[in-house]
């Protein structure tokens, strides 16, 4: 081969496989639980294929390769390495809100990803609501209680639709073993209780103003106006931090003594993760302006909001495309940051 068909070749390659880079970040971020992590397989994912582009004879689709080559580039990063959680699957009991708080920065934690590394460069609404679903956090988290194996049989053939012989041929099994670790993985998941019937999208317009509520009540620290968005058995959990709690009651109490901020003092400014509402939240600093403090994840359902995770991990905040600070005249909730 020529330096000249080599530079066509990597054109090539380039030009046909570029289409597919985001739904394969969203594949293996559901497979490793870490946007960071996920990028990083891609990458991989990518100069595995090239290496291979010259190759490849087009028994499958090109697409399917590029899944198949993923796959097994997450499968040999997650060997030997723990599983994310968020902390209510650490499987401790909830905690009380006046207890000491314990963190745990060495744990892997799970991390949300922006929904706008997600969606399609030429959008199609049922394409958007489909990976939208398939990455809400409470799935992903529960993916990450399955063994690696199973994990990607899941995925590849309820997230996907693959056939269990597709399945097979990626992972070099049978696919007996495949319609095995598949039922194994349903059966995990089933007891997770995840349902999609009573969730109600952020784009809602009841929603929208719960939204705007929420995070108004959190700026003027209303902890009374606070309480009443949420649902009777909702959840609050903040990686690194080990508790979790639930119920109208200790939540409150929690944001009441155990937020450092005081009235007038956080700023909101909304996003969107993993297919849901978002928020990144600005506390005031010394310098007078109000700096990342916490990203937080909402899960909505009918009766309010159901489920926050608030991560404190200041990365996540230019990677949402998120403002460094906000300053003190930027009265109230921010527009929604899209990119």
């Amino acid at each position: 081969m020529t330096v000249t068909d080599s530079v066509l070749l990597d054109d090539e390659f380039l030009q046909l496989t570029d289409q597919y880079r985001r739904e394969l970040l969203a594949h293996c971020y559901r497979m490793v639980g870490s946007v960071h992590d996920a990028e990083d397989m891609v990458q991989e994912t990518y100069l595995r294929a090239w290496r291979a582009y010259h190759g490849f004879e087009g028994r499958s689709s090109l697409r399917t390769w590029l899944y198949r080559i993923a796959t097994n580039a997450c499968l040999t990063s997650l060997e030997g390495r723990a599983r994310r959680p968020l902390p209510t699957g650490l499987g401790g009991p909830r905690a009380n809100p006046d207890d000491p708080l314990v963190e745990q920065w060495e744990v892997p934690w799970l991390e949300p990803v922006p929904d706008a590394k997600l969606t399609p460069a030429a959008p199609d609404p049922a394409a958007v609501v489909a990976v939208q679903q398939s990455v809400r956090l409470a799935l992903v988290a529960a993916l990450q209680h399955l063994p690696a194996r199973q994990r990607a049989v899941l995925v590849l053939r309820d997230v996907l639709a693959w056939s269990a012989a597709e399945v097979a041929e990626a992972l070099e099994t049978s696919t007996a073993a495949v319609n095995s670790m598949l039922q194994r993985a349903r059966a995990q998941l089933a007891q997770a209780s995840l349902s999609e019937d009573d969730i109600a999208e952020p784009t809602d317009p009841g929603m929208r103003e719960k939204l705007d509520r929420y995070a108004l009540a959190l700026e003027r620290k209303d902890v009374t106006a606070l309480v009443e968005l949420f649902t009777a058995d909702a959840r609050w959990e903040m990686p690194p931090f080990t508790g979790w709690y639930q119920g109208r009651t200790d939540i409150g109490r929690l944001v009441d003594t155990r937020c450092p901020a005081g009235p007038g003092e956080l700023r909101m400014v909304r996003t969107a993760a993993n297919g849901q509402a978002a928020f990144g939240m600005y506390i005031l600093q010394p310098d007078g302006a109000f700096h990342p403090f916490q990203l937080q994840v909402l899960e909505l359902a009918n009766g309010g909001i159901r489920h926050v995770v608030a991560f404190f991990d200041l990365r996540l905040f230019p990677l949402f495309g998120l403002p460094p600070i906000v300053t003190a005249d930027a009265a109230g909730t921010l527009p929604i940051i899209s990119g």
